[in-house]
């Protein structure tokens, strides 16, 4: 069974950081490209962020571009993202996804707010 668990989200103020982990289970994760996803009540998901298999090659929104970054851990099974400069739009639940698939987990919140 393909397990997908993100953590690390928050309430952050504008400006601050928030690093976001997908932790993966039950697939071969090291030969998967891997996506962010986030996804506000009520609005689709939008794509955040993209990362090939071997980790070399990177996409990003042109809203994250900049100011997230996306990497991984083949050897732990492990996908990440590293959020500066949060803005209030920023605010939406975050999930770890393979491209193209419905997220599977649970998402991790993350609060953009004075």
């Amino acid at each position: 069974e393909v397990q997908l668990v993100e953590s690390g989200g928050g309430q952050v103020q504008p400006g601050g950081s928030l690093r976001l982990s997908c932790a993966a289970s039950g697939f071969a994760f090291g030969h998967y490209d891997m996506t962010w996803v986030r996804q506000v009540p009520g609005k689709g998901r939008d794509w955040v962020s993209s990362i090939n298999s071997g980790g070399d090659k990177t996409y990003y929104s042109n809203s994250t571009k900049g100011r997230f970054t996306v990497s991984r851990d083949n050897a732990k099974d492990m996908l990440y993202l590293q959020m500066n400069n949060l803005k209030p739009e920023d605010t939406a639940r975050y999930y770890c996804t393979k491209p193209g698939e419905v997220p599977p987990g649970q998402g991790t919140q993350v609060t953009v707010s004075s």
